[in-house]
């Protein structure tokens, strides 16, 4: 499987560290969008397109995000199970809250679309500062 486009959309705004979004052709027949482009503190990395998880309310029914304290649906209070744990004192807890919609199954898939990825979004930034420094000339 080969990726055939990648389209990049930096991110506007105070966002420390999420730079771009990317929607990535594989084959020229499928496409996944949202994948993020993030700085992280050993360079840019590559997340995949998530979603939340959620959990029924037990009085309604109504799924709402894990580790929520009340219902947005009936507004009752949800099992302390869902609030008591810290993310912050536990970083897999916050990771646990999302589950990815598409990803790469082999670690050399990953590598490969990430490099793919990254090598588009650096020559979307050089397409950019060039763009700003040509404004700032005039």
């Amino acid at each position: 499987m080969k990726v055939t486009e990648v389209r990049i959309f930096p991110k506007e705004g105070t966002d420390k560290k999420l730079r771009a979004f990317a929607t990535v052709t594989f084959d020229d027949c499928f496409v996944v969008r949202d994948i993020k482009i993030i700085e992280g503190n050993k360079g840019y990395f590559v997340a995949m397109p998530s979603r939340r998880v959620k959990e029924p309310c037990s009085k309604c029914g109504h799924r709402n995000v894990v580790r929520s304290r009340y219902c947005n649906q009936c507004g009752g209070k949800l099992p302390e199970t869902h609030a008591s744990s810290d993310p912050v004192s536990d970083p897999h807890l916050l990771q646990a809250e999302h589950k990815d919609v598409a990803h790469p199954i082999t670690v050399e898939f990953r590598e490969y679309v990430q490099r793919i990825i990254l090598d588009a979004y650096q020559r979307e930034r050089g397409k950019f500062q060039t763009v700003q420094a040509q404004g700032q000339q005039q």
